[in-house]
């Protein structure tokens, strides 16, 4: 049976690798990621010039948070399983075989771009309002990296949707089931859907049907990103773990507080979001 009769016959991942030249290996995965950031790139760029900010300061910007947000995200994943990584240290680094976590990119992206948002003098908070559509974005198109590497799946299952994975890949005690719930796709289609919302508040602000306050943009993702992961996180059976807790639904659910707090601080209290240089002495990025 050919490759395209088997994805046909049942939904499954063709493989992590797209194709091998000598000695160099493309993989899905960092291809998915590379493609997220030039996508993400060119998005916030248009999405500045709409707000008439300056793009180059974006280009400027994803430099900072590529620096700051993948060592995060791999290193986030390690410590919350440094007893695999601790027999294998050489795998520490081998971030193309999968094995980043995005709160700990967002995490490391948040505080690269409260860096660069001090240094060059300009608002945080317009900063994360350019990038939250591109990241959401980005969460979407990487989330099929975890279809590739069969990896990031859900609990066992027999819905329509179902997605085999192969034996190798299955956790211990789901060895004699075939077909899991494929979080990867709820989560990718949830965060489109947070994509489409955050586009259309901007288009409304743009054209001036609903003028929103700095920070608004990103405070939504942060609340409606957070909302979908916490109920998808409880279908999974990889997640990063504290005792007993899901680490994600922990963040998310902070996130959803913060987030909430904040458009609270805006909306009800009338106020502007403390930033991190004030707006006498912004510069011109």
């Amino acid at each position: 049976m050919s490759l395209a009769s088997d994805l046909l016959a049942q939904f499954a991942s063709p493989g992590p690798v797209i194709i091998n030249v000598g000695p160099i290996t493309i993989r899905w995965y960092g291809l998915l990621i590379a493609s997220a950031v030039l996508i993400g790139i060119t998005l916030s760029q248009y999405l500045a010039k709409q707000r008439k900010v300056d793009p180059d300061l974006i280009g400027d910007l994803a430099i900072w948070l590529v620096i700051g947000a993948i060592p995060a995200a791999r290193l986030y994943y390690v410590l919350f399983e440094w007893s695999e990584y601790a027999q294998n240290p050489e795998q520490i680094i081998a971030i193309w075989q999968g094995g980043i976590a995005i709160h700990g990119a967002i995490i490391g992206g948040l505080l690269a771009a409260l860096i660069f948002a001090r240094i060059r003098r300009v608002s945080f908070w317009q900063l994360a309002d350019l990038v939250a559509p591109s990241l959401i974005l980005g969460q979407a198109i990487g989330r099929w990296g975890n279809f590739f590497n069969s990896e990031a799946f859900g609990n066992p299952t027999n819905l329509p949707w179902r997605l085999y994975i192969p034996p190798e890949m299955r956790p211990p005690e789901f060895a004699n089931f075939a077909y899991f719930h494929p979080t990867f796709l709820y989560e990718s289609l949830w965060n489109l859907m947070v994509f489409a919302l955050l586009i259309a508040l901007f288009v409304r602000d743009v054209q001036g049907k609903q003028r929103l306050k700095t920070g608004t943009l990103f405070l939504v993702y942060l609340v409606a990103y957070s909302l979908g992961r916490v109920w998808i996180e409880g279908l999974r059976t990889d997640s990063l773990m504290l005792g007993p807790l899901r680490i994600a639904q922990v963040v998310s659910l902070t996130g959803i507080a913060i987030g909430l707090v904040g458009l609270v601080w805006l909306y009800v209290y009338n106020r502007a979001l403390p930033d991190v240089v004030e707006e006498g002495m912004r510069g011109e990025g």
